[in-house]
C-alpha cells in the first residue's frame, strides 16, 4: 500500500459532551454542531505538513510535530509503515472554541484520523483508529482519555469500561434526547479543571454517583426520561468545578425552570448543558441563560442539538 487512494477529502467531526453530568470520564455523547472539518491533500513529496489553520486565532501550533491533527497523522502513517512514502497537507478549520469543554482537539483530531485512513482506503476500522485518537489527548492536554474521542468517533453515546484495555460500548440514544449547549467566553483550562478533583471521595458520594449511573444507563435503554432526568446528577465533580463558572448555579435554575431534564458542566467547561426530551425546553434553557450572561457583560455562543449518531463524515473526496 505504497500510494493514496483518493487525491483528496475533507471531512467533519463532532464536539462531544464528555460525562454527561453524573458519568466523569466514563460517559460522553456526540452532538450536530459544532464541529471541525480537516481538508486533506496529497502530495509529491513524503511528509506531513500543516498548510493553514483557521478560527483559532493563531493559538495552535502550526509544527506537525506539536499540532495534534498532523501528529496523530504521523503516528498512523508510521504504523502503516508508510511514514517514508506518503506525503499530505492538511488544512485544519475550526468551527468550534478552543478549551470549551465541547471536546475541541478530539474533533480535530478524529477529523483528521479518518482524513487520512479514507485517503489510504479506510484499511483501519474506526476501534483501530482510537488508539490514536487517544495519543492525541495525551498531547492536547496531558492526559489520554477517551470520553471525548470515542463519541467524536464512534457517534452517539458511548460508555468507557475502566481495566486492562480499551473497553467502549456504544449505548442506544434515545430518540427525543436534545442537548442545548452555552459557551461562556471565560478560560477554564482543562488542565487546571482538573487539578481541582479531589483524589479521594466519602463512600456515601460514591455510591450515590454510582447508582446515578447505573440509573442513567438504564434510562437510556429504555428511553425513560424521568429516570434520565432523576440519574444525571453529580455529587462528586461539579461542586467543585462550578466554581470556576461564571453564574453556574444561576444558570442551572434558569435551565431547570425552562423545563429540561438535567443540567451541569460540559466536560471540564466552561460549557454547559441543558438536557431535554425535545428541542423546545433547550431552546428555551440556552435563549434565557444567553440573556442572563449577556446581562452580566458576559459574552457565549449557544448550540442546540440532538445527539450525532454518525460520527465524522466525508463531506467531499476526489
Amino acid at each position: 500500500m505504497s500510494q493514496l487512494i483518493k487525491k483528496e477529502v475533507r471531512v467533519f467531526a463532532p464536539a462531544t459532551v464528555a460525562n454527561m453530568i453524573c458519568g466523569y470520564d466514563i460517559l460522553g455523547f456526540a452532538v450536530d454542531s459544532p464541529g471541525d472539518e480537516v481538508f486533506m491533500k496529497r502530495t509529491e513529496n513524503p511528509g506531513v505538513v500543516i498548510r493553514s489553520i483557521e478560527g483559532d486565532d493563531g493559538r495552535l501550533p502550526l509544527d506537525p510535530d506539536k499540532n495534534t491533527v498532523s501528529a496523530c497523522v504521523k503516528m498512523y502513517l508510521a504504523h502503516l509503515g508508510l511514514e517514508k512514502e506518503v506525503g499530505v497537507e492538511i488544512d485544519l478549520i475550526k468551527h468550534m472554541p478552543i478549551g470549551s469543554g465541547l471536546g475541541s482537539s478530539s474533533a480535530s483530531t478524529v477529523a483528521g484520523l479518518f482524513a487520512i485512513n479514507t485517503l489510504m482506503g479506510n484499511p483501519l476500522s474506526k476501534e483501530e483508529l482510537m488508539p490514536f485518537c487517544i495519543e492525541g489527548e495525551r498531547l492536547a492536554c496531558g492526559h489520554g482519555h477517551a470520553d471525548n474521542v470515542a463519541p467524536a468517533l464512534m457517534g452517539g453515546i458511548t460508555l468507557i469500561r475502566g481495566g486492562e484495555g480499551l473497553d467502549i460500548i456504544k449505548l442506544p440514544v434515545p430518540q427525543e434526547l436534545v442537548a442545548g449547549i452555552v459557551f461562556p467566553q471565560v478560560d477554564v483550562p482543562t488542565r487546571d479543571a482538573r487539578q481541582l478533583i479531589k483524589e479521594k471521595v466519602a463512600l456515601k458520594d460514591a455510591v450515590i454517583q454510582w447508582g446515578n449511573i447505573a440509573g442513567l444507563v438504564s434510562g437510556i435503554f429504555m428511553s425513560d426520561y424521568d429516570l434520565i432526568a432523576r440519574s444525571m446528577q453529580d455529587v462528586l465533580i461539579e461542586p467543585t468545578r462550578a466554581i470556576l463558572i461564571p453564574e453556574f448555579y444561576e444558570m442551572k435554575r434558569i435551565a431547570e425552570e425552562a423545563g429540561v431534564l438535567s443540567f451541569g458542566i460540559s466536560g471540564s467547561g466552561p460549557s454547559v448543558v441543558a438536557i431535554s426530551k425535545g428541542h423546545e425546553a433547550a431552546q428555551k434553557a440556552v435563549d434565557a441563560i444567553q440573556q442572563h450572561l449577556n446581562e452580566q457583560g458576559i459574552e457565549c455562543l449557544q448550540f442546540v442539538s440532538k445527539v450525532n449518531v454518525e460520527g465524522p463524515k466525508v463531506l467531499s473526496q476526489s
